[in-house]
């Protein structure tokens, strides 16, 4: 059943390569981490939600708004088939509602800042930024030559956007829900700047993001999505 209905519009996303038992304490049982050529990633990830529905309805001051979220990939086998999907170790939003009705329904980990966004289009160029405030102002800003790129298949940004399944766990199991989207297409930057104070946002784990060049910026124009209805997986943690 779709729980949620919306846009993911100009997704920046940012690579980065990490070590993977940094990951692991966050893993949730059933899924197992899916390297990319070799390598353990997580990106950090700003983008717009527009026209927002949740069970077709929209709710007052909240259709459209900015996310970031920190995740990296994981996979799970399932009747011989691997689902292909993500962990998220914080999403921030600009609204107490939104983080309220995600971490109530999805276990997800929702945190709500201030928030801000400008996207910048001429004829040549996109500039997309987002920025947040803790004890002081997180900023990401790609700029990128204002034209639309196909998906190729087996490159770094299918590999990054393919992933179709969310998972959680909390103290007591592990969840699984579906997001459904066409395939995207992509800008192709041209340079980008990042002031964010990784500890700051996601604790001591990642702290050696801080000090990190990222290993590829993207940006994806982004589509109308599903989220579908969580579903709690049989085993216990």
């Amino acid at each position: 059943m779709k729980f949620l209905t919306a846009e993911w519009r100009k997704l920046a996303i940012i690579n980065y390569e990490i070590d993977p038992e940094v990951l692991k304490p966050y893993l949730p049982k059933g899924t197992q981490l899916d390297f990319h050529k070799g390598k353990c990633l997580v990106s950090l990830v700003g983008f717009m939600f527009l026209n927002t529905k949740l069970l077709g309805i929209s709710v007052p001051f909240h259709k459209n708004f900015e996310e970031v979220n920190l995740r990296f990939y994981v996979k799970k086998l399932e009747k011989g088939i691997w689902k292909r999907g993500v962990v998220f170790i914080k999403e921030i939003v600009p609204k107490n509602v939104l983080s309220l009705v995600a971490n109530t329904f999805y276990n997800e980990n929702y945190w709500t800042l201030p928030m801000s966004h400008s996207i910048i289009e001429s004829d040549n160029e996109i500039s997309v930024s987002y920025s947040w405030q803790t004890s002081r102002l997180n900023k990401m800003t790609l700029k990128a030559d204002n034209i639309q790129g196909e998906m190729i298949d087996g490159s770094d940004f299918e590999f990054i956007t393919e992933h179709y399944f969310g998972f959680t766990k909390n103290e007591i199991q592990t969840s699984e829900y579906e997001v459904k989207h066409p395939k995207w297409n992509f800008y192709d930057v041209k340079n980008y700047e990042i002031k964010v104070d990784f500890k700051e946002n996601y604790g001591i784990d990642f702290i050696v993001l801080n000090n990190a060049k990222p290993i590829s910026i993207m940006l994806a124009e982004g589509s109308e999505i599903e989220v579908h209805t969580k579903k709690s997986l049989e085993f216990a943690i």
